[in-house]
């Protein structure tokens, strides 16, 4: 049998993105989407550690989960040319979250084409669309 298959769970799609869980520990896992993110041509602009966000303004626990800011210039450049509006929905969020349910660490990214889709700009789907399979890559990588 294929040991990738077993080790790594496929992606699966939201209504909003995709998401997937990994053999890795938390911490492991957002350091691997960070270097994923790059390879495809992304960096992390904004880093939220949401637990300690949390903790610090309203003093509740939650589990390790952050959301990354993700930003491709040259792509982001040429959809604010076309949409200048367009950047109520960037940067590309990418989560890294512990399960409290299981300990599984999951990570998720959201999906370009559905978030396209709320501009009514049908003629921006087929940037979306490589927007999606970078991230896609990205996800499918870790």
């Amino acid at each position: 049998p294929n040991i990738n298959l077993i080790e790594k769970k496929m992606s699966s799609a939201l209504k909003y993105g995709m998401k997937r869980v990994v053999p890795f520990s938390y911490e492991e896992a957002v350091e691997k989407i960070k270097s994923s993110l790059k390879e495809q041509g992304f960096g992390v602009l904004t880093e939220i550690d949401v637990k300690a966000t949390l903790k610090n303004k309203i003093d509740q626990d939650f589990t390790k989960y952050v959301i990354l800011g993700a930003c491709n210039p040259g792509l982001a450049f040429q959809v604010l040319s076309e949409e200048i509006d367009i950047g109520l929905l960037l940067p590309c969020n990418v989560v890294v979250y512990e399960d409290p349910e299981n300990g599984e660490t999951v990570l998720g990214v959201i999906d370009p084409e559905m978030m396209v889709q709320a501009t009514g700009r049908t003629d921006l789907d087929v940037f979306a669309k490589s927007v999606r399979e970078k991230l896609q890559t990205a996800l499918d990588s870790v």
